[in-house]
């Protein structure tokens, strides 16, 4: 198969979806693969290191779109790359459609097949593909919350882990999952006080094992409230695999907030589970709203994209290989990550 890698376009997205190595793997298993010239450079990998693979580089996205099968890229598809996709191609990548109603009609409109990435299910639910950009976002979402409590960028001007004679900052997280549990590590390791919310004992029992300044709760409306009135750092890391995040803090509830204290969305590609967030880029990053400082970028992983480059490349490879392999006999978590087929929704959360 002939197996194409667009450079990605969006707003400081410096990652790419195939580091050279695993180029160098799905060659040996006798597929083509092509990537677009300077795909790899914001990542620190030259068009000549893709060479020495056995790729083959295009010079732009037009030869990109015309000469793949099979489409991997990292982010879902924007202007000018959704008028490149035809009913032949199938497209591999993030799509988080949920959140993007205009973009699935598009893609049915196309008629293509698109396979989620982040919907992409094994049988005990979990996420292969998604695991290891929600790792990432969750610990920059300390790394960047840190930074926006300085005083510098309109925030308290607190140090999160305290010193003698000043009080540790106050993290709040709403999820466990892979994202919230990695920002709760994090921020725990800073020495701040943490409370996580979270449904699942198990995952509530984890948090607490990262150390005694980690308090799992039970996410009672009443009890987040009161916690989030406190919070020097929010962060929203709530999942429901394929649909659109639900709503767990009000406008009403920002408002009690205190000024300069800092919201960071990572669900906000899927909706985001903050009423008051709102999807930005790296280009404008934050806005504020009620006093408080929102962070809503959508691809955060971007901002490192040789880690994150190197982590989703070694996540991708096995289920690019089966894919490209029999694309048309897809099963087990590759086939419940079909989103759209021949123009037909196909995936039960997006129905």
């Amino acid at each position: 198969m002939k197996i194409a890698v667009p450079t990605e376009i969006k707003p400081r997205e410096g990652r790419v979806a195939l580091i050279p190595d695993a180029v160098s793997m799905l060659v040996k298993q006798g597929h083509e693969v092509y990537i677009q010239s300077q795909a790899g450079v914001q990542s620190g990998y030259t068009d000549a290191e893709y060479q020495q693979q056995g790729a083959g580089i295009l010079p732009d996205a037009r030869a990109v779109y015309e000469t793949g099968e099979l489409i991997v890229k990292v982010k879902e598809p924007v202007e000018p790359e959704l008028s490149l996709l035809t009913a032949e191609h199938i497209l591999f990548s993030y799509l988080h459609l949920a959140a993007l109603p205009e973009l699935t009609q598009r893609l049915c409109d196309i008629g293509l097949k698109a396979i989620g990435f982040e919907t992409v299910e094994k049988a005990r639910g979990q996420l292969p593909l998604l695991a290891p950009m929600s790792d990432i976002a969750g610990r920059l979402s300390i790394q960047i919350g840190t930074h926006l409590l300085h005083s510098s960028m309109g925030g308290k001007g607190i140090l999160l882990g305290g010193v003698p004679a000043a009080p540790r900052g106050k993290v709040v997280i709403l999820g466990a999952g892979m994202a919230g549990g990695n920002a709760a590590s994090l921020a725990a390791s800073l020495g701040a006080e943490v409370i996580v919310f979270d449904r699942n004992r198990d995952k509530m029992a984890a948090m607490r094992a990262l150390g005694h300044n980690v308090t799992a709760l039970y996410p009672h409306p009443s009890s987040i409230l009161e916690h989030i009135k406190t919070a020097d750092l929010l962060i929203g890391a709530v999942l429901v695999v394929g649909e659109k995040t639900p709503h767990l803090v009000s406008e009403a509830e920002v408002r009690q907030m205190q000024p300069g204290s800092v919201i960071i969305d990572i669900s906000v590609d899927q909706g985001g589970c903050i009423e008051t967030t709102h999807p930005t880029s790296y280009n404008h990053p934050t806005f504020i709203k009620y006093g408080v400082i929102h962070f809503g970028v959508t691809n955060m992983p971007g901002a490192v994209p040789r880690t994150a480059s190197q982590s989703l490349s070694a996540s991708l490879i096995p289920y690019l290989i089966q894919l490209a392999d029999a694309p048309q006999q897809l099963s087990g978590p590759l086939l419940k990550g079909v989103n759209i087929d021949a123009g037909e929704i196909v995936h039960p959360a997006l129905k």
